[in-house]
């Protein structure tokens, strides 16, 4: 059964001001564009989101280092590596927008080439040689017309 956003706050770390704590510490300017309100901050978050946030920074750093770094992984996979207003327009995403196309590209590119390690697609038929191998249909008898149970309508 799945924990709640609380009890998961209190097993990891227990009490939501030190999760709080943990996601300030990880959101560096290498990872984190700060969009805040800073009259509010993070203490005023959910748990939900908070524990996501903080989830996903850790993953970040440990799979890239900084967001530079990501982005530069994106362009990779994309193939668009000397696109510079690509990479511009990247550099202003939020960091689980940035995960989540990452992710994408990812799979996409373990798709085709899974695709192209395997059997190469069967090229399709002539459509003449389609209907050469087709069989012929023998015409049947027209239906016969359906008699209505009904009486005859008065005039």
């Amino acid at each position: 059964m799945k924990k709640s956003p609380l009890a998961s706050t209190k097993e990891r770390f227990e009490s939501k001001d030190k999760l709080v704590q943990a996601v300030q510490k990880l959101a560096t300017e290498d990872l984190w564009l700060d969009r805040v309100n800073e009259t509010k901050g993070l203490a005023k978050v959910s748990n939900q989101k908070l524990l996501r946030l903080h989830d996903l920074l850790t993953d970040a750093k440990k799979r890239f280092g900084s967001r530079q770094k990501l982005v530069d992984a994106i362009l990779e996979l994309a193939k668009r590596v000397k696109d510079k207003g690509y990479a511009a327009r990247l550099g202003g995403y939020p960091l689980p927008q940035l995960l989540d196309l990452h992710g994408t590209l990812s799979k996409t590119q373990r798709r085709a080439e899974a695709k192209a390690k395997g059997k190469p697609a069967k090229k399709a038929a002539p459509k003449a040689e389609k209907k050469a191998a087709a069989p012929k249909k023998t015409p049947s008898k027209a239906p016969a017309k359906k008699t209505s149970k009904r009486p005859p309508a008065k005039a």
